[in-house]
């Protein structure tokens, strides 16, 4: 299954708002659709915000009239900008549209421009499947058969090209005949682990067991769980990671009970420029996600704060997993380390 496809004229999404009532595809064909599915959580998951973005960019810039280099990258930054405003914490947006207006800095004309925005997205998606691949491999190898293992939100399939980040190790698990046992915050207040982390497992005979965010402590000690395993929307230059609402609290109860606490992210997720979590802006949301579900009324009408992230303490996370390796402590000395081959 792939959540974003690139056409000709349109771009074409898993509208995850309808899961897991309904597989449907949406068809994106201007920039403002490509925006509100963003905004409105058609497509979400950090690298496939990122992608859907590009997308998005490369989609507008082919309307673009104009034969005039200058003009042209003035209309590129005015959209860049436009699609870079639709959320606000995941950095993959915007390490996703700065790379694909680089990528035509040096065009000789506005038709090499427009092909190169199109192939720079492209590439953009089969690279992150590569990196889905190796982050799996990478976390894989901390699991052992049989172990049971706690997530959050969905990081998975169809947050990214394939096979997710933190739900990459399942995957693959599948694929290899070794058993992993999934345990499923359902992520209030918009349910992304009831809804698709539970959906996308059991499509692909996974074994998993859904629970409410606040039977996490029980079921931790009741259900021996192994490892705590997270996505990432920002991770700060110290390790400080921002993620769905609760994955703090998970990090902290995992700490209670001497479990591991794993975040698994591309270089994409990592901000460098971002010194510590305090810096990380934090998504605040529409108050209905809270007080109605599938748009009936369940609280009265009253004030609410609804945050979409937390961010987790780099002091609280045992090991942060990229398709470079895993890298343990000391994350404001080890994270550089990774661009290192990067930026050479």
């Amino acid at each position: 299954m792939k959540a974003i496809q690139w056409h000709d004229t349109h771009i074409t999404i898993l509208n995850q708002q309808a899961l897991p009532h309904k597989t449907e595809y949406l068809e994106l064909k201007h920039i403002e659709d490509v925006w509100d599915a963003i905004v409105t959580l058609k497509v979400r998951g950090a690298p496939a915000i990122g992608m859907t973005a590009a997308y998005g960019l490369a989609l507008a810039a082919q309307s673009y009239e104009t034969d005039d280099l200058a003009t042209f990258h003035t209309e590129l930054k005015r959209d860049r900008d436009y699609l870079a405003s639709s959320r606000p914490t995941a950095v993959n947006l915007f390490w996703a549209l700065d790379r694909l207006t680089k990528s035509v800095a040096n065009a000789t004309s506005v038709n090499e421009a427009k092909t190169t925005l199109i192939h720079e997205a492209i590439c953009m998606q089969i690279e992150d499947e590569d990196v889905c691949r190796r982050i799996g491999e990478h976390a894989l190898s901390l699991f052992q058969d049989g172990d049971r293992i706690m997530t959050i939100c969905n990081a998975g399939a169809i947050a990214t090209a394939r096979y997710g980040t933190a739900l990459a190790p399942f995957h693959l698990a599948k694929e290899k005949g070794i058993t992993l046992h999934a345990y499923a915050c359902e992520t209030r207040p918009v349910l992304q682990g009831a809804r698709l982390t539970a959906w996308e497992l059991s499509e692909a005979g996974v074994d998993v067991t859904l629970i409410t965010d606040n039977m996490a402590a029980q079921t931790m000690k009741a259900k021996h769980i192994s490892a705590v395993i997270v996505g990432a929307d920002r991770i700060a230059a110290n390790g400080d990671t921002a993620n769905k609402i609760g994955t703090f609290g998970l990090a902290i109860l995992a700490k209670a009970f001497n479990i591991p606490f794993y975040v698994a992210a591309p270089l994409s997720t990592i901000d460098l420029q971002t010194k510590t979590g305090d810096d990380i802006p934090i998504e605040e949301r529409a108050k209905e996600e809270v007080t109605h579900i599938g748009g009936v009324r369940i609280a009265p009408d009253v004030n609410v704060y609804n945050p979409a992230f937390d961010v987790t303490p780099h002091e609280l996370i045992t090991g942060i997993i990229t398709e470079k390796g895993i890298i343990f402590g000391d994350y404001e000395t080890k994270l550089p380390t990774l661009f290192e081959e990067v930026l050479a």
